[in-house]
């Protein structure tokens, strides 16, 4: 066994790993909800959202720069507030949230294969689970060019809705709409922040990126962009093309704003959405594993994980250990409610990786990507106040 990473990955596949990642499952589910709190004006809360999620980001690809390894945020906060349990303790956090919100997205997923394909649901995450897991451990660049293939299937996918809802008859006539209600608006902002949870992940594969402090900071910054805008336009075609009392209540809201404009049968967007989630259960374990991986050389408890595999390159105890992890709790464990707390999880890291950066610039001022010093202190509050919304939603 090896302790390094291979250096296999440019722009092209990390940014579509981290538009993958972003765009994810929940976009199939997601629209309706932000339209329930802001109405017509969802895909202002999606731009919004976007605006809102961009400091963090920032403060991510500084870290990136400064940082370039596999544990992430646990190197993160180490380096900047200079303590050593904290760093392990939020790396951990990050695993077991990424297993959590895999395992969800894996079920979730699966119930979509079985409304298209007659498969018990329990040999369907066993086999999917492990068939991920293998692809996970063959290699980085087949992982992520799998991943690039699944993403460019979501995005041709939600193109088609983009259509649907530009050409169908419109419900919404633009030039008389409603004021907008702003409480629901900032409401529908904060939920529609978790849509940009995903760039976090991109900074685990800093080991394996070509010249880390120049690609990553660029990759997180086009996917986010990209993903923003595919939010924006997908929301603005549901809303154009579907009636709010119907879009609200939808369970397969884009569903709804295909057959507005086409009688093609919408396993299509079905097929997309098992994709989706695929791309989703396919990064989180790569990017669990990095994690365990980047942790094994900071704790010596965790030593065990740090070792590749000398020639496929792939942390294999570590995603072994993730991939039969993922199955099992997908298996056993209501997830959706767990799901929900990786979230919530997220933002409390976001609070904490933005406070470190803060510190750390007053050390270290120069950095290869350097970032304005308010950034880190917007990304602080925004975070701030979105996980502030999350723990009074639950009250």
């Amino acid at each position: 066994m090896a302790d390094e990473l291979k250096r296999r990955v440019g722009l092209g596949l990390l940014t579509m790993y981290g538009i993958g990642v972003m765009v994810g499952a929940g976009i199939y589910v997601l629209v309706g909800a932000i339209a329930a709190q802001a109405g017509v004006y969802a895909p202002l809360a999606f731009l919004l959202a976007g605006l809102t999620a961009a400091p963090t980001a920032l403060s991510y690809a500084e870290f990136s720069s400064r940082i370039p390894e596999a544990s992430g945020e646990a190197a993160f906060v180490e380096k900047g507030l200079g303590l050593h349990w904290l760093g392990v303790a939020i790396g951990v956090a990050i695993v077991l949230a990424g297993t959590i919100s895999a395992a969800a997205v894996l079920r979730g997923g699966v119930g979509y294969l079985t409304a298209i394909v007659d498969v018990p649901t329990e040999y369907a995450i066993i086999g999917i689970g492990v068939a991920l897991t293998l692809v996970a451990l063959v290699g980085v660049l087949e992982s992520l060019s799998l991943a690039a293939a699944f993403t460019v299937a979501e995005i041709v996918g939600l193109i088609g809705v983009i259509w649907a809802g530009f050409s169908a008859e419109a419900v919404v006539v633009y030039a008389a709409l409603p004021p907008p209600v702003w409480p629901g608006i900032t409401a529908a902002v904060a939920l529609a922040f978790f849509a940009f949870i995903g760039f976090e992940d991109m900074v685990n594969m800093a080991e394996e990126s070509k010249d880390p402090t120049r690609t990553m900071p660029r990759a997180i910054l086009i996917a986010l962009g990209v993903t923003t805008v595919l939010y924006a336009l997908v929301s603005l075609a549901a809303v154009r093309a579907v009636p709010l009392a119907e879009l609200t209540v939808s369970d397969r809201p884009l569903v709804a704003v295909w057959q507005k404009a086409t009688l093609i049968s919408p396993v299509y967007l079905s097929a997309i959405a098992v994709v989706a989630a695929l791309n989703g259960v396919l990064a989180q374990i790569v990017m669990a594993a990095r994690v365990l991986f980047g942790l094994g050389r900071r704790e010596p408890a965790l030593s065990l994980f740090h070792r590749s595999h000398p020639r496929l390159g792939t942390p294999v105890l570590a995603t072994v250990l993730l991939g039969t992890a993922l199955v099992i709790t997908s298996l056993a464990l209501p997830v959706a409610q767990l799901a929900e707390m990786t979230a919530t999880v997220l933002l409390a890291v976001f609070v904490v990786v933005n406070t470190a950066l803060i510190a750390l610039k007053r050390r270290e001022p120069d950095a290869p990507f350097k970032t304005h010093p308010l950034v880190p202190w917007l990304g602080l509050i925004f975070a701030l106040a979105a996980l502030a919304s999350t723990l009074w939603s639950k009250l």
